[in-house]
């Protein structure tokens, strides 16, 4: 949902080439097809390409950054829905982390000009698996740059933000089903306090941060 919007707004920005790294199958089939149809009016000369890819195999992420030689590489691939991730901490831990240690590394070695990572605020003293992922992924990309910053190239960013409305993971479909059907809403705790931005305004600041 993020990675997606990034691409419709850098779309309006007249790139050469955007790259749609992605491992689901459906997912970028209709990002494709919707960045496909907005370029015919846009301009038809972007060239838009479709690559079915997992971040955290480290041959594929090397072929391509090193054959297509990017500029700027926008790290959204995490899975972040809260439940899920911390029934699953194995494969968490294999692409949040891991992934990002793979694609950061080799933005490094190929002189990717910017490389950004999407992350969230419960990578702050994190609670869950999602959230130790994330500050694990924050913490190897602050280590690189340190061993880079004397070096002449990459610069590794990171971006943080709350709940995104609508976005993948997002808590919110799940308290409309809630309210939906009378209720109860499952709250972590009563006193706590929920931050949300929109899919365009949480895009933006990724953008922002390049």
């Amino acid at each position: 949902s993020i990675g997606s919007e990034i691409c419709r707004q850098v779309l309006g920005h007249n790139p050469k080439t955007i790259l749609l790294i992605e491992n689901s199958e459906h997912a970028l089939y209709k990002i494709y097809e919707e960045l496909a149809e907005l370029s015919l009016g846009i301009d038809s000369s972007i060239n838009i390409v479709s690559i079915m890819a997992s971040v955290s195999n480290e041959w594929r992420m090397k072929e391509l950054i090193s054959s297509w030689k990017p500029n700027i590489i926008f790290h959204a691939a995490a899975y972040k829905h809260v439940p899920l991730v911390e029934s699953n901490p194995a494969e968490a831990i294999l692409n949040n982390v891991q992934g990002t240690l793979i694609c950061a590394s080799l933005a490094i070695e190929f002189g990717v000009s910017r490389f950004i990572l999407v992350s969230t605020d419960k990578a702050v003293r994190p609670t869950n698996i999602m959230g130790a992922s994330k500050r694990l992924a924050e913490m190897l990309l602050q280590a690189l740059a340190e061993n880079s910053k004397h070096q002449q190239g990459s610069i590794l960013s990171m971006v943080r933000f709350g709940n995104v409305l609508g976005s993948s993971g997002s808590v919110v479909p799940l308290f409309a089903r809630q309210i939906a059907s009378g209720g109860p809403i499952t709250v972590t705790h009563p006193e706590i306090t929920r931050y949300f931005m929109s899919i365009p305004e949480a895009s933006r600041l990724v953008i922002q941060a390049s």
